[in-house]
């Protein structure tokens, strides 16, 4: 009888996978949107800095360093190294538990904010954790939860007035950061290094979406070469310089100048 039962129950497994296979047959997950660079660039240089410091150093850290919300939140003033020129910042605890390290370069007034925010520290705060809670230009002893991290993206966007902002979630900042690697032409293996990642698959998820590699690839199927290899040799001569030479998608331009002596 229990064989029986055990036999029924190996036969009905296989059937089972295959509905559920078919079931979730085109399914995709809901992603995040992503913020980009430019949309990035006009909150930190628009946005009020008496209400919105605390975001934008959460925005900055966020991005420069690909953080999880988790790891963020629990980001210390220990862990941040300011260096005049930079700031040196550590993620002991990952998710991998492999800690990373990054680098905040002064570009804009991003070192400028963080270090306005940092002043506004009370000093009788016992706790290490950096993100204390801001409101009206001055900062509590209070340590930000996760709950206010993770609405960081959906603040900027709302400030920026785009579209579905409840689609901003705390993934945002992490995906935008992967993505802009992806279009500045990153390689796969440093898209994992800097964010922490053991899979190839998860980074390359990124490059694949990436509009820049795409405009790329499709340089490479439509014109036969991509921009950045694109070399023109042009004869001209002292006497005949032609007027009319067409330098479309070339990145690379070389004149022979033939002088009749």
């Amino acid at each position: 009888m229990l064989d029986n039962l055990r036999q029924h129950r190996y036969k009905q497994i296989p059937q089972t996978d295959r509905i559920l296979k078919r079931t979730g047959d085109g399914y995709q997950a809901i992603k995040s949107k992503i913020l980009t660079k430019t949309e990035i660039d006009r909150f930190l240089s628009s946005a009020d800095d008496k209400e919105f410091l605390m975001i934008k150093v959460g925005l900055i850290l966020g991005i420069a360093g690909v953080y999880r919300t988790d790891e963020l939140v629990n980001l210390t003033v220990d862990d941040i190294e300011d260096v005049g020129s930079s700031l040196i910042v550590k993620i002991p605890n990952t998710k991998i538990k492999i800690p990373r390290i990054f680098v905040v370069t002064d570009v804009g007034n991003m070192l400028e904010l963080f270090r306005k925010y940092l002043s506004l520290r009370p000093p009788h705060v016992k706790h290490k954790r950096l993100f204390l809670y801001y409101k009206a230009g001055k900062c509590s002893s209070q340590p930000v939860g996760k709950n206010t991290i993770v609405k960081i993206p959906s603040v900027v966007a709302s400030y920026l007035k785009l579209p579905d902002v409840a689609c901003y979630t705390g993934h945002c900042l992490r995906r935008s950061s992967a993505t802009l690697l992806a279009d500045a032409g990153v390689d796969i293996t440093t898209i994992k290094r800097h964010a922490g990642w053991k899979s190839t698959t998860v980074a390359e998820r990124y490059v694949e979406n990436s509009i820049e590699n795409k405009t790329k690839i499709a340089n490479q199927v439509l014109v036969g070469t991509t921009t950045s290899a694109i070399t023109k040799t042009v004869n001209v001569s002292e006497s005949n310089i032609p007027s009319n030479i067409n330098f479309e998608n070339c990145t690379n331009v070389t004149f022979n100048l033939n002088v009749n002596k």
